[in-house]
């Protein structure tokens, strides 16, 4: 066992646990960079041996779909979409079903964290200007994206993931995590109109925000761009990642919309961590370490390669080091013909469990609190647990159902 290497694992699972290192100023993002760091440092790792633990088509899919997804957000696509929603002559219970559709086929198309950045400012808003109490529809933004982006292999950073590592099929994963990702956006509403009671009024002051206007050409070009990449991904067999990429040069080639913006819209931080755990990971599974754990969760009966334990044990896991580091941990076991959509609805919808469980969640509370909309931990919970408990057990049930 190298001691050195095992020491820094847990110092960078510990860190994802607690969110940062007591007595500095470092997050996640930091937490998991200083371990790759130490592992160069400390000479366990060569820098060749570094860049060929990083999965470069992973990181240049996620790099593509960012690109993309800036295109619609920069073009003001997200805050019309949501204000032409509000201003409808409809009650709140269809108001927020429409929310939620619309919130789940977005995130499920494009990256789910920047939707619930763009949206949640606006949807604010339009519920003051209709005296409708913000909090409920704001659960139900963060909860549609997490579970709409369960429904395909370019909704979330760890489904990119477990796409590119086990060379998943697009459409094949369509037809097994469609359903439960579709149904699940409906026990969102019902647990949401069940809790609410029928209480939706809420006076509250109107908070003006800074809302992009529409740009119609620059939406329509990526919106053409973005269907002829899933037309593409579904119909022909070539690789996504260079797919992605050719999709955000074509948007990137612009006369007026500057590649700053486009580019500063990027979560280069998500990339770093990325980056950094496919080294710390990778010096784990060299050393030999991470064969002597599965050789004891073996002795315990813990057989991750078994479909049950590696579903139950990724939705533990999601929630104490969040999604994408728990499912670059489990991948190496992911050997079941359907370990793929084990992971990818067990770890993204656990996420809606608690505030933490994600960065859709997290986007939308910070986002409403600078708003002036407190969002407290058992407010969250309240929806958050029957929902995940929920969505969870129809996963479950309809794997357990394509597997036999």
């Amino acid at each position: 066992m190298n001691k050195m290497v095992l020491a820094v694992f847990i110092m960078v699972y510990l860190g994802m646990i607690l969110g940062r290192i007591p007595g500095l100023a470092l997050d996640r993002t930091g937490v998991a960079l200083l371990g790759a760091i130490a592992l160069l440092t400390c000479d366990q790792l060569t820098t060749a041996e570094a860049l060929r633990a990083i999965d470069t088509p992973t990181i240049a899919l996620l790099f593509g779909l960012m690109v993309v997804s800036a295109q619609f957000r920069l073009g003001g696509f997200y805050s019309y979409l949501v204000r032409r929603l509000a201003v409808l002559e409809t009650s709140p219970e269809v108001l927020l079903a429409l929310l939620i559709g619309t919130a789940g086929v977005l995130s499920a198309l494009l990256a789910n964290d920047i939707v619930c950045l763009s949206v949640t400012p606006v949807l604010v808003s339009s519920c003051a200007r209709r005296g409708l109490d913000p909090k409920p529809f704001l659960l139900a933004l963060a909860c549609a994206a997490n579970v709409g982006s369960a429904a395909t292999l370019i909704g979330n950073p760890q489904n990119m993931l477990i796409g590119q590592v086990l060379r998943l099929s697009f459409r094949g994963y369509l037809w097994e995590a469609g359903l439960p990702a579709g149904l699940g956006l409906v026990i969102i509403w019902v647990v949401i109109c069940g809790l609410t009671g029928g209480r939706w009024k809420k006076d509250s002051d109107l908070v003006e925000t800074v809302e992009t206007p529409l740009n119609s050409w620059q939406t329509t070009k990526g919106t053409i761009i973005l269907l002829a990449l899933i037309g593409t991904f579904l119909a022909a067999p070539w690789p996504r990642e260079i797919l992605a990429l050719t999709a955000a040069g074509a948007l990137l080639c612009s006369r007026r919309m500057q590649s700053r913006e486009m580019l500063g819209l990027i979560d280069w931080q998500l990339l770093v961590l990325f980056l950094a755990l496919f080294v710390v990971n990778y010096a784990m599974k060299s050393s030999g370490n991470l064969e002597l754990v599965q050789r004891g969760l073996d002795v315990g009966g813990i057989r991750l390669e078994n479909p049950a334990w590696l579903f139950g044990i990724c939705v533990v896991l999601s929630n104490l080091v969040s999604n994408v580091p728990a499912v670059m941990l489990l991948l190496p076991s992911a050997t079941h013909p359907i370990a793929g959509p084990v992971l990818a609805l067990s770890s993204t919808l656990a996420g809606n469990l608690f505030i933490v469980g994600s960065l859709a969640n997290i986007i939308v509370v910070d986002q409403a609190a600078m708003l002036g909309v407190k969002i407290s931990w058992r407010e969250h919970a309240r929806v958050g647990v029957p929902v995940t408990i929920l969505t969870l057990a129809l996963a479950a049930g309809w794997l357990w159902i394509i597997d036999g």
